[in-house]
């Protein structure tokens, strides 16, 4: 993954509240106004966004692309607008709201997919480090770094919580017909509303 830096990593958070408010101004706005302030994040690369209420911290939404199918600038463009209108959890964000909503961007590693055994994959796996995907059939999961951070729990517990975001039984990522996936994230937020962006650790 390559490395950002922090001037760059502001540039993605404020693409991403521009992208939600030219889209609450206007729907049927062109995003490509927003791609082209972008288009020096022409790789390839996964990308989430995550919206949560200040000062609380209550999740609002997050989407993202967990592969590199698109250009990273793309990515957040389009994560932002779907964690502001179609993440399914939520309503849609209002215009008021967005001056209440902190905007974060997690800029994703490569998918290491992982095997061996039950207990090479718990070792394997280093909380706030470590990002979860895990895929079985047409079920899917995801999990963020920050979230087992949160939430403290260990590797088994990661595990079990990525199956049941997914969808499936916790104790699924044992099984061998499952395909299960680790990845890093380098990550910025604003500190308020529209205000100073700084790389979260």
């Amino acid at each position: 993954m390559k490395k950002l830096t922090l001037r760059e990593g502001e540039e993605l958070v404020h693409a991403a509240r521009n992208a939600i408010e030219l889209t609450l101004k206007s729907p049927i706005a062109k995003k490509t106004v927003v791609y082209e302030s972008l288009k020096d994040f022409d790789w390839p690369s996964g990308a989430f966004v995550t919206l949560s209420h200040y000062p609380l911290g209550a999740l609002r939404g997050c989407v993202g692309f967990p592969r590199p199918s698109t250009t990273l600038g793309k990515a957040v463009v389009d994560s932002a607008i779907s964690a502001a209108f179609d993440d399914p959890r939520f309503v849609s964000v209002s215009f008021n709201e967005l001056t209440e909503l902190i905007i974060e961007v997690s800029v994703l590693s490569e998918l290491e997919p992982m095997s061996g055994t039950e207990k090479e994959k718990l070792k394997s796996i280093k909380i706030g480090r470590d990002g979860l995907m895990i895929e079985y059939g047409i079920y899917s999961g995801l999990l963020l770094p920050v979230v087992a951070v949160e939430e403290k729990w260990n590797a088994e517990e990661f595990l079990d919580a990525v199956c049941e975001k997914a969808g499936i039984p916790v104790d699924y990522w044992k099984q061998k017909n499952v395909r299960l996936y680790k990845f890093t994230t380098q990550v910025f937020k604003e500190e308020e509303p529209m205000g100073k962006v700084t790389e979260v650790k």
